[in-house]
């Protein structure tokens, strides 16, 4: 089996499930849970951790910093930089704060989370700033949609965007219209956040609908590991799921050797299907 795998800047290869971390950070109680599951999903392989320092108000940044002691160099971390802070000297100091909580002294990668007061050119000149202080080693946008990569390619050094980070799943594919065709014809990895959808009615109806059950029961997989290996088999595409215990990290990590037939993929668009028109950009 050949595992999947996303290439970024071109330069290092990661497995196509990552793992997220939002909501994490916020019970002192299940602080030790949080610290051993992403502990086992980086000995599982699933390299990538991705955070914010919106997350928990820093907390989530805290877990991952004791989750990494001693792992460090195994990892590929990413941190997300509020859109009040990325410009001048306040994404400096934000980047500096989240490296103290995270116990390192660099950033694979740093994301500017979503777009706000702070211009496009602003941006990238702090962050190519932070590339050459070395505090991150690349840096790339979430929750941007296609007319916003557009204006980020015309601003002196945004062509360097290491990636887009939104959201994506089965029942949310309007990026599928031109946001991500046009990544893959850059060449530029997409992270799909929520890639079982948000908690609630909708996440409930993925993993409860007959066709994603069937899907699975051919597999002997669950639906959700269906449902992450429906993210990852589009072309540069990597699935950022958040996994608080061992045995989700486990199941997240055993997806990445499900392969969907056409005709599994096929019956999967025809229950959800893609719109065939340009829809707002889905964001939570």
């Amino acid at each position: 089996m050949t595992e999947k795998t996303i290439r970024f800047s071109g330069d290092i290869a990661l497995p196509a499930i990552g793992q997220g971390t939002w909501y994490m950070g916020e019970s002192a109680g299940q602080r030790r849970a949080e610290v051993t599951a992403l502990r086992a999903g980086i000995d599982l392989g699933l390299t990538l951790v991705d955070t914010a320092e919106m997350y928990a108000d820093g907390g989530a940044e805290e877990v991952v910093g004791e989750a990494l002691q001693g792992l460090r160099d195994r990892a590929f971390l990413v941190s997300k930089v509020y859109p009040w802070n990325a410009g001048g000297k306040k994404a400096i100091a934000a980047c500096e704060a989240s490296l103290h909580r995270l116990k390192t002294d660099y950033l694979d990668l740093y994301l500017l989370h979503w777009r706000g007061g702070y211009s496009l050119a602003e941006t990238v000149e702090v962050m190519e700033t932070l590339v050459d202080q070395g505090k991150i080693r690349r840096w790339g946008v979430s929750n941007l949609d296609y007319d916003d990569m557009q204006e980020l390619m015309q601003v002196a050094g945004g062509d360097v965007c290491a990636t887009n980070q939104v959201l994506y799943h089965l029942a949310s594919r309007g990026i599928e219209y031109s946001l991500l065709p046009w990544c893959q014809q850059q060449h530029m990895p997409v992270m799909a956040y929520c890639p079982l959808a948000q908690a609630g009615r909708l996440r409930s109806g993925l993993l409860n609908n007959d066709v994603v059950n069937k899907v699975a029961y051919a597999h002997r997989a669950s639906a959700a590991q269906i449902l992450l290996a429906w993210v990852i088999s589009h072309q540069g595409v990597m699935a950022i799921p958040k996994a608080s215990s061992i045995k989700h990290v486990e199941e997240n990590a055993a997806a990445l050797a499900i392969t969907l037939s056409a005709e599994e993929r096929a019956s999967l668009d025809a229950a959800f299907p893609a719109p065939n028109r340009k829809t707002p950009l889905d964001v939570v």
